[in-house]
C-alpha cells in the first residue's frame, strides 16, 4: 500500500485521480457496519411491528440505492457502473451487523461504495426505529475486504 495521498496533487490540493491508463480488472469490496439498539427494538424488528414497514427490507433498498450513489455523496469518487451490490443482515444480542457487496470490472475500486451502503442501511434503520429509540448506536464501520486491481486482494483479518 502507497503512502501517498492520491486525491491530493503536487500543490497540496484536492484532485481526482486519473484512472484512464489503469487496467480494467474485476473489483470487489466488502464492508459492514453495526447498529445498536434495545432489545425491544431489536424484538420489534424481528417481529415486523413498525408502522413505517419492514425495516430491513427499506434498510436494504437504501443501502443499494446509496451504493450507486457514491459518487454524488463524495466528491472525488468516481461515477461507476456497479455490476452486483448486497446487502444482508445478521441478528447480534444487542442490535444487527450489516454486510455489504460491491462489484463491478472498472479502473478503479468499489470500497468507498461498499462503505456508503453499510453507513447508508444502518442510518435506514436508525430512522425507522427512532421513535422507540433515540439511542441507537452506529459503530464498526469499516472495510472487510478488497479484490482487484494493483494492490490485489486484501483482508482486514490479515491487517488486524
Amino acid at each position: 500500500m502507497s503512502d501517498e495521498l492520491t486525491h491530493v496533487n503536487t500543490n497540496g490540493e484536492a484532485n481526482m485521480v486519473d484512472v484512464a491508463n489503469k487496467k480494467t480488472t474485476t473489483r470487489i469490496a466488502k464492508a459492514q457496519a453495526k447498529i445498536l439498539m434495545k432489545a425491544e427494538t431489536l424484538q420489534k424488528i424481528k417481529d415486523n411491528d413498525f408502522k413505517k414497514g419492514d425495516v430491513l427490507a427499506v434498510a436494504r433498498i437504501a443501502g443499494i440505492m446509496a451504493a450507486k450513489q457514491t459518487h454524488h455523496l463524495i466528491p472525488m469518487c468516481h461515477s461507476l457502473n456497479l455490476s452486483k451490490v448486497g446487502v444482508d443482515f445478521e441478528y447480534l444480542d444487542n442490535g444487527i451487523l450489516i454486510n455489504t457487496f460491491t462489484k463491478l470490472n472498472a479502473q478503479t475500486g468499489v470500497e468507498m461504495e461498499a462503505l456508503t451502503a453499510a453507513s447508508v442501511a444502518a442510518l435506514t434503520i436508525y430512522d425507522m426505529c427512532k421513535a422507540v429509540d433515540r439511542f441507537m448506536k452506529i459503530t464498526d464501520v469499516q472495510l472487510l475486504e478488497k479484490q482487484g486491481g494493483k494492490s490485489g486482494h486484501w483482508l482486514l483479518s490479515d491487517h488486524e
